[in-house]
């Protein structure tokens, strides 16, 4: 592990973000997790090592103050919901809205606020959890246009950050095991069909370990994007190839 010990993770009490809070405070660091599922976050806090913080990204003029207070040299912007994965037809406008605030002004605004404390700090590492639709030409207009956003955010703030010493890194995992599907909001018959892959996913856990691998790069390494797919998934993700 490299200098870099206090981590903040957004959506931190599902899939992804909770195997990442986990892996976090093995690796040795301090972590505070934030997220709405009480239980999720009761869970978590049995680590000596994470501190919970129930909240909803969307009101983050509220908990920015507690944020910075935590003094972190990591963010990982996590959280993210998926409607509108199945398409954009019927989708009521408000589940539009949430999309962008969560997927895209969320993250920015949490890193606008966290930017100038790294600065000073000179240290900081802000990871992304993008995705594939966020690189490539798949099958939701919406989703794939809040992924895409936070994949030239990526982009452009690593090229802001640049003489500094925060880093800037992007992980676009493919189909990962998590309840992404079912929690989103769209035709259910459809997203019940996408749902069912047929193929051996990642894990939570892969997409943590990629992270890990950025965070404990030599400090003047700066892992810039991850792509991370099943091995049955073929790249851009269109292609979804079952064992017989």
């Amino acid at each position: 592990m490299n200098s870099l010990k206090k981590a903040v993770i957004t959506g931190a009490t599902s899939g992804i973000g909770f195997a990442l809070a986990r892996a976090l405070a093995s690796s040795g660091r301090e972590v505070l997790a934030i997220g709405r599922n009480t239980e999720q976050l009761q869970l978590l806090s049995e680590a000596p090592a994470i501190t919970t913080l129930c909240a909803d990204i969307r009101e983050n003029e509220g908990i920015i103050p507690d944020i910075l207070a935590f003094t972190p040299d990591i963010l990982v912007n996590n959280a993210g919901v998926g409607h509108g994965i199945d398409g954009l037809d019927n989708l009521p406008l408000h589940l539009i809205q949430e999309a962008i605030d969560i997927n895209v002004t969320a993250p920015i605004t949490l890193t606008a606020a966290l930017m100038e404390q790294m600065k000073t700090q000179k240290r900081g590492h802000i990871v992304n959890i993008g995705s594939i639709a966020g690189l490539h030409n798949l099958y939701s207009a919406l989703y794939g246009a809040t992924k895409s956003a936070l994949h030239l955010f990526s982009q452009n703030l690593r090229t802001e950050l640049s003489g500094s010493a925060v880093r800037v890194t992007e992980i676009c995992p493919g189909r990962v095991s998590t309840g992404f599907f079912q929690a989103a909001s769209g035709n259910q018959e459809r997203l019940d069909s996408l749902s069912q892959s047929g193929i051996a996913e990642l894990t939570p856990e892969d997409v943590a370990n990629a992270v890990l691998y950025a965070l404990d790069a030599p400090m003047h390494v700066n892992v810039a994007t991850i792509e991370i797919l099943p091995l049955q998934q073929a790249v851009g993700g269109m292609k979804l190839s079952p064992s017989e």
